[in-house]
């Protein structure tokens, strides 16, 4: 395997990351869904396992002990394998709905990509959205000046993150590799995982993120000690998760790309 000289390609995660500041359309889907049975799920409960294939996160929320005592407390019967298929029909619409609203990009990724392009790196995007709702982001998207030279969602390989599988399909669609030539960007701690699990820089983005879960407007609003006290925290979190780099936002993303490379040049690898 050839030892890589400089970043060649980054695949950037969608809702939280280049469109959806707050990833707040997948977010309320899945509120909406569980109230529709009866389950008042929190907006913190439905972020946990976001970044997930759709199905695999109502699974994933229903693992947890708020989630599942609420459902029981509800329906009167723990929940089943049937449960979380019907949960995922009924979630599947309403995020297709809510994909239409939360499409803008995030401000100042047009910018960014230019200047990721001029020096000649491919682009991808990787999605937990099935494929229906991955169209409508890359349509929107499309729309607004961005499209990726490769796309890909999670109902294209045999299982989303945090496995590496939509990572290593962009490398071998857009010819780069090894992994290390790679960086992976998102906005949940997922992401960061199968960042890793790919064995490419893993990069955490801060104030548009599920993490965060704040509209651009929102996050504007915020005092300047909030904002600094919230990006802490999710700062933190990225880290501990084994981020090779956390960055506030998108624009911070040539500067990092930079110091990969001499990184590189002086022999590391992620």
């Amino acid at each position: 395997m050839p030892a890589p000289c400089s970043i060649q390609l980054i695949v950037l995660d969608w809702a939280g990351t280049t469109i959806d500041h707050g990833c707040l359309a997948p977010a309320g889907a899945f509120v909406a869904a569980f109230a529709a049975r009866g389950v008042a799920v929190t907006l913190a409960e439905a972020r946990g396992p976001m970044g997930l294939h759709k199905k695999d996160h109502i699974r994933a929320m229903l693992q947890t002990e708020s989630v599942s005592r609420k459902w029981c407390e509800a329906t009167g019967h723990a929940w089943t394998e049937t449960d979380v298929e019907e949960l995922y029909r009924d979630v599947t619409p309403r995020q297709l709905a809510a994909v239409e609203h939360y499409s803008a990009l995030v401000p100042g990724w047009l910018e960014v990509l230019r200047l990721l392009r001029d020096r000649g790196l491919k682009i991808a995007g990787s999605t937990g959205y099935f494929r229906a709702a991955a169209a409508a982001v890359f349509a929107a998207a499309q729309r607004q000046g961005y499209m990726p030279d490769f796309n890909i969602c999670a109902d294209d390989v045999p299982a989303g993150r945090p496995a590496p599988w939509m990572i290593f399909r962009c490398m071998e669609a857009l010819g780069v590799y090894p992994p290390a030539a790679v960086v992976k960007v998102g906005d949940t701690i997922v992401d960061i995982e199968d960042g890793l699990n790919a064995g490419c820089w893993s990069v955490g983005v801060v104030d548009s993120s599920n993490e965060m879960g704040l509209s651009a407007e929102e996050f504007a609003a915020l005092a300047a000690d909030a904002k600094a006290t919230r990006r802490a925290a999710v700062s933190r979190r990225f880290t501990a998760a084994g981020a090779h780099a956390v960055i506030d936002t998108l624009a911070e993303l040539p500067a990092l790309i930079d110091a990969f490379n001499a990184r590189l040049k002086r022999g590391q690898r992620p």
